[in-house]
């Protein structure tokens, strides 16, 4: 069977490997210039290595069981370090910095907060027992229907994995402490939604984070992307880069083929792990679309946000690889996005310097920096605007390290918002981490992997299950390349 996937992030890269693996034709198309989505990498001329996308590598395990499938492992295709701290957290009055070490990591809550090490451990036992039962049993469900979740294994566990609480009074039942909350709040963020909207079920993330460690892959993400191409290659898979498909030919209920660059291509099935919305608006014809524009509109996503490129001649002193930026209210900034959908009065903010662990991203005694900013979708993203936030956060950053002229020491910078992300990847009002994982929109609640008017379409990535992020992508690659594969014997 011929199958052509539309896009080459994880899952799009995920489900082209799973299927050629039984034995399918697999093409894969994709409309930049390189491989990876939002997981693309770039090199200026003076020599800055840039992610354009992730930068955080949680649920090691996840990974590793993709390469695992094909017979191979993380370590064949690249080499991870694990960051000691995983990252610092700044607030108003004092900088915290998350310890590898377990044992390091208790002494920290208990300092903040009496007690702390204690609930730490029976939050984290908690988490774990959610993490196994929910990376297992959970994800990997195509989510047609709520009968999938029903087993005995499942029933027993349903009390346990919190599926009807809110993350915010979960971790409001272990610790008080308005920092320690903050810090175990942070890591659902990546989900795209505030705490006391996403299930407690979710605390999982701080396990497969905290507890699991943060990683980083020795010559930035793109290394996975590599190594998962390089794989899907040895199966035959062909990928095919300046492909922009325009159309998805249907005729009597069945996909058959795409238009790229103005030529067709026959398709046995599609997969779509292009942007859910782009896809059923702009390359089906309305009678096949699953969602109409309305459904859309109702949703709520993930924020977008604000990236900042830099490239530095200098070495920046008492920065990490990770620095998060919480010196103002959370929630403040969620109410802004979520409900105003307005610029951030007071943002918060993310630095990542990959040069503090990798020396091949920056020239010699230079350092890679890039600033992100979550901001509501949809927002008017022009240049004088960004500018705005940029010499906010510049400042910030040389508050926090002690430094002073760091814009005179700037030797390349980029910036790449909301109608970046519009262009490039045809997101859907320039969201950045697809929808979020509200108690409303998970598991069966999300956008369906199969078409239900066009019998051999199909979905994957970040709109539909399991959700945003790389780990989940992944999953969803291999969701939806065994859903088509089902079909064959139909």
């Amino acid at each position: 069977m011929k199958i052509v996937i539309i896009g080459s992030g994880f899952s799009g890269i995920a489900a082209a490997a799973y299927a050629a693996k039984e034995g399918h034709d697999v093409h894969v198309y994709e409309k930049n210039n390189t491989l990876g989505g939002r997981a693309r990498q770039f090199t200026t001329d003076r020599g800055y290595t840039f992610d354009m996308g992730p930068s955080w590598y949680w649920m090691p395990d996840v990974i590793e069981n993709f390469f695992n499938d094909f017979g191979y492992k993380a370590s064949d295709f690249y080499e991870l370090v694990e960051l000691n701290p995983q990252f610092e957290m700044v607030f108003e009055d004092e900088v915290i910095a998350l310890p590898a070490d377990y044992t390091e990591m208790k002494a920290l809550f208990d300092r903040i907060e009496e007690g702390a090490a204690v609930q730490l451990d029976r939050f984290m036992a908690d988490a774990k027992y959610k993490y196994e039962v929910g990376m297992m049993d959970f994800v990997n469900k195509p989510c047609h229907s709520w009968f999938e979740f029903v087993s005995l294994k499942i029933a027993k566990s349903a009390f346990k994995l919190d599926l009807l609480s809110d993350f915010s009074q979960f971790v409001r039942k272990f610790f008080k402490h308005p920092k320690l909350v903050t810090l175990m709040e942070f890591p659902v963020i990546f989900l795209g939604a505030m705490p006391d909207n996403i299930p407690a079920l979710y605390s999982l993330m701080n396990y497969g984070g905290y507890r699991m460690g943060t990683w980083y892959p020795m010559g930035g993400f793109v290394k996975i992307i590599e190594g998962m191409t390089a794989i899907a290659e040895r199966l035959g898979v062909k990928f095919h880069c300046n492909a922009e498909v325009e159309h998805i030919e249907v005729k009597d209920g069945s996909a058959r083929g795409i238009r790229v660059n103005n030529d067709f291509c026959i398709a046995d099935a599609i997969i779509s792990s292009a942007d859910y919305h782009h896809t059923e608006q702009m390359l089906l014809d309305e009678e096949y679309r699953n969602y109409g524009e309305a459904y859309w509109e109702s949703r709520t996503f993930a924020p977008s946000c604000l990236i900042y490129y830099l490239g530095f001649d200098r070495r920046i002193p008492n920065l990490k690889h990770h620095t998060l930026f919480f010196e103002h209210d959370l929630y403040q900034q969620a109410k802004e996005i979520y409900e105003e959908k307005i610029w951030p009065t007071n943002p918060l903010f993310y630095v990542c310097c990959p040069s503090k662990t990798d020396p091949e991203v920056a020239p010699i005694g230079h350092e890679n920096i890039f600033l992100l900013m979550p901001i509501a979708t949809g927002l008017n993203d022009g240049e004088s605007i960004r500018e705005q936030y940029f010499k906010q956060m510049i400042t910030r950053l040389e508050r926090h390290t002690g430094t002073t002229g760091l814009i005179d020491g700037i030797r390349y910078k980029r910036s790449f918002c909301i109608a970046d992300f519009m262009e490039d990847y045809h997101a859907f009002k320039g969201n950045a981490y697809g929808l979020a994982n509200t108690l409303r929109q998970t598991a069966v609640f999300k956008p369906a992997v199969r078409n239900k008017k066009v019998k051999n379409l199909f979905y994957t990535g970040q709109l539909t299950v399991p959700g945003p992020g790389v780990p989940p992508s992944i999953i969803s690659g291999k969701i939806v390349a065994n859903e088509v594969c089902k079909q064959c014997f139909l």
